[in-house]
């Protein structure tokens, strides 16, 4: 496969098919931006880029959404933009849905993980994955000395120290370091909201906003929780929850569940990303929060389709088919499919 691509960089070992793309990579390294903008005189690699730019000045937008009108500058942020219509005719969006047909395991992904069952297509794959585990971190940053698990994380890393940033934005020309990050800022342009929550419905453009978010949520559950606990007699909840946080006084029935929770006091976060690092007090989060890097949505709906990467999203869309509206309102008797739509309708009763 090595004669496929001979032409090869000196400065990250990148290799490519023609002598044509080497040289305009290299740019990226020589800082080199041959084609400039004759408005504003911002420089860009290629031409094609340099093209979208200008659109910036011109305004034009010969991308048009079927379903809304609104247009775009650049084709990608229209195929995201008609994801934000609900059950609308999904052409631009199926080419990201056509390469995942269900695989059969066996064939599909014959290398398994022996710590935690994850199965993956390479031999390869699964030694980087397995690295997450053993926490091996081979690669080592010569500027600050922080390590990696992947070179590849390293080379994205090196980026802080050298200021590239590869990824540049057709709309407004900003660059970034990774992909994924200029795929979060384009969502500025196209308005797209993929992170929805499960309990109000309300969407936003980073998985960070919605976890932010969603706090609001469990505080009011731990609240409501905590309103009921305090009027159960004292004497009953040792035998039930004999583990007790020095810290706060809150009780656990098992022991496991106690060193979980006082991570939230010490700031312990054991479960590492492999990809950005971000850690976690919990095995099941880290593994929730690593489908935002792999796009995985396990939970689909067989009614039409749609996939979610966590359960209770799959859940709450279901009852959209089922008609099904389980949180009912004491006073009218009106129902809703979310509690937090319940909780707003009750407002019009209290006068809140």
């Amino acid at each position: 496969r090595g004669g496929e691509k001979p032409h090869r960089c000196g400065d990250c070992g990148k290799g490519f098919s023609r002598g044509s793309n080497l040289a305009q990579h290299r740019r990226i390294h020589t800082g080199e931006r041959p084609h400039r903008c004759a408005d504003c005189g911002k420089g860009f690699i290629q031409r094609s880029d340099l093209e979208r730019h200008r659109r910036v000045h011109t305004g034009e937008r010969p991308y048009p959404c079927g379903d809304c009108g609104k247009r775009f500058s650049v084709s990608s942020h229209l195929d995201r933009h008609r994801r934000t219509h609900a059950g609308g005719p999904g052409p631009p969006a199926q080419p990201r849905a056509r390469p995942r047909p269900p695989p059969t395991e066996a064939t599909a992904a014959p290398h398994r993980c022996p710590e935690c069952g994850k199965s993956f297509a390479q031999r390869s794959a699964l030694a980087k994955h397995r690295k997450t585990h053993s926490g091996e971190r081979p690669h080592r940053c010569g500027d600050c000395g922080k390590s990696f698990s992947r070179g590849s994380n390293l080379t994205q890393h090196r980026r802080i120290h050298t200021g590239e940033r590869p990824f540049a934005c057709g709309d407004c020309g900003k660059g970034f370091i990774q992909r994924s990050d200029l795929e979060r800022h384009q969502r500025v342009h196209t308005g797209e909201r993929p992170y929805t929550c499960a309990e109000c419905g309300k969407s936003f453009s980073v998985s960070s906003h919605l976890d932010r978010h969603q706090k609001i949520h469990a505080a009011e559950r731990a609240e409501s929780d905590g309103g009921e606990g305090e009027s159960a007699p004292p004497a009953s909840a040792p035998p039930e929850k004999p583990y007790k946080c020095g810290e706060c006084g809150k009780g656990f029935g098992q022991r496991s569940a106690l060193v979980k929770h006082r991570r939230i006091h010490t700031g312990e976060k054991p479960y590492a990303c492999g990809d950005c690092g971000k850690g976690f007090i919990q095995k099941s989060d880290l593994t929730i929060h690593r489908r935002m890097h792999t796009g995985e949505k396990p939970y689909r709906c067989g009614e039409c389709g749609k996939c979610f990467s966590v359960s209770s999203n799959l859940i709450t869309h279901q009852r959209t088919h089922l008609g099904e509206k389980p949180y009912q309102c004491p006073e009218c008797g009106k129902s809703f499919i979310q509690r937090s739509e319940l909780t707003i309708h009750q407002r019009v009763h209290t006068g809140e």
